[in-house]
């Protein structure tokens, strides 16, 4: 199968995990789901053992073909990269909160006998973002640095459960909402993303910000649905993810 065709393959099988990862309600069970425990730890996998090393020698070839050309460009200069992956963690932390926050605020009007509606703003900041967030991971599917069917596959995989993973919380925080709306915005921004990769290409530096912001993003949104108390996760499911897509990325 030619790359092109793959990813274009890749893009609607992707796009579909939103538009019906809803039907699949033996994951919407507290304790946490031991499939979006594993789906998280081999999100985690990709990052830390691909996209992680690929980000640092991104990180060594920016050093030894450009030099800073201002104090700021100086200060970052080594640490780039790791920078715009702190950024991507951050940013969507912030989301997060905003959306919690957000969500506890509905639950309290509505214990008080106050009807009342979800944030609209709250949830166009959180599927916007996620849908450019969507549109990066659709884009990479024809940029990412090692080319090849099964580094294809293999980021597809990655990507595809991660899908899953952040489908749960979005739903989770929106609702109706979402289900309605917003896994059709998230669909149609990773189709969009494929397609503009088709037609542009982009700089090695801003292709590897983009990389390493989309790797630290990828790193919060699987620790954010893990972390929480009330989530009771499942540690081995998520340990046999991680292991598991660990030996795969180092056999292939």
């Amino acid at each position: 199968m030619p790359p092109t065709i793959g990813a274009l393959f890749l893009a609607g099988v992707l796009a579909a995990v939103h538009v019906s990862a809803g039907r699949l309600r033996f994951l919407q069970t507290v304790p946490r789901s031991r499939w979006l425990s594993l789906c998280g730890g081999i999100s985690v996998a990709y990052v830390f053992v691909h996209l992680l090393p690929e980000i640092t020698d991104h990180q060594s070839r920016i050093v030894e073909t450009t030099d800073p050309t201002n104090v700021v460009l100086e200060a970052t200069h080594e640490r780039s990269l790791f920078i715009a992956a702190l950024v991507g963690f951050a940013l969507f932390y912030g989301l997060e909160q905003a959306a919690r926050r957000s969500s506890r605020g509905v639950a309290r009007r509505a214990t008080a006998g106050v009807r009342t509606r979800p944030d609209a703003s709250v949830f166009w900041l959180h599927i916007g973002s996620f849908a450019a967030y969507n549109a990066l991971i659709g884009y990479f599917l024809l940029h990412r640095e090692e080319a090849g069917l099964a580094n294809l596959l293999l980021y597809g995989t990655a990507m595809g459960l991660h899908f899953v993973v952040n489908d749960y919380g979005l739903r989770e925080h929106h609702r109706d909402v979402y289900d309605r709306l917003g896994r059709w915005v998230l669909a149609g921004a990773i189709l969009a993303g494929t397609l503009v990769g088709f037609l542009v290409g982009l700089p090695e530096l801003v292709l590897s910000l983009l990389l390493a912001f989309l790797s630290g993003g990828v790193i919060l949104n699987v620790i954010k649905e893990e972390l929480p108390e009330d989530r009771e996760s499942r540690f081995w499911a998520f340990g046999a993810g991680l292991a598991g897509y660990t030996a795969v990325l180092l056999v292939i």
